[in-house]
């Protein structure tokens, strides 16, 4: 391994832009999490959805307290996740936009009402209904664990990734094609 270029010096504000770049080199998959009731509603990108178990299904998304969608996520105590497809980069970039806020995120879009009442985004690759397990408060952020309540899961196979800055669009098709270009057995990835 190379010498690094980064090392935490200085002040607060430094160490947390290092570490802002830092984070940058990790991949992560694009979603909108939706909360609310009615016309209370609202919703955010995210890139720090995860899988936490299988057995029983839970997820994990981590929200900043301060953000709009952090409010009623904990007053409802559900939430959706909207896995993005590669081409809907210009969704991500709406629902993460200062500009609109709250249901103006949704105006002119196709979503729906889950069971529990919080929104769900069309035309996404899976949507997920949560019911909010349980959220633990640390530092700027809430880590919410949530029981899955419903999910549908889209025929598309392309995804869209947030990476050092910028989205990458992965399409399954193209991308298989790139790997066979540099022999990596199509067994492994298929």
């Amino acid at each position: 391994m190379g010498k690094s270029d980064i090392h935490l010096v200085g002040g607060g504000n430094e160490i947390e832009h290092q570490f802002r770049a830092v984070m940058r080199r990790l991949a992560g998959g694009v979603s909108i999490i939706t909360a609310g009731r009615d016309q209370d509603i609202t919703g955010m990108t995210v890139t720090s959805l995860t899988s936490l178990s299988a057995s029983p299904p839970r997820v994990l998304v981590s929200v900043n307290r301060q953000a709009s969608s952090f409010a009623p996520i904990d007053r409802h105590r559900v939430f959706g996740v909207n896995i993005l497809g590669s081409d809907q980069q210009e969704l991500a970039n709406r629902f993460s936009s200062s500009r609109l806020k709250g249901a103006e995120r949704f105006e002119g879009l196709s979503w729906t009402t889950g069971t529990s009442g919080v929104p769900l985004l069309g035309h996404s690759l899976a949507t997920i209904e949560c019911q909010v397990e349980e959220i633990i408060e640390r530092y700027s952020h809430g880590i919410i664990v949530g029981s899955i309540l419903s999910f549908e899961l889209s025929p598309q196979v392309s995804g869209l990734v947030y990476w050092n800055g910028q989205y990458i669009e992965i399409n399954h098709d193209v991308d298989l094609d790139l790997l066979a270009e540099i022999s990596i057995p199509l067994a492994h990835v298929r």
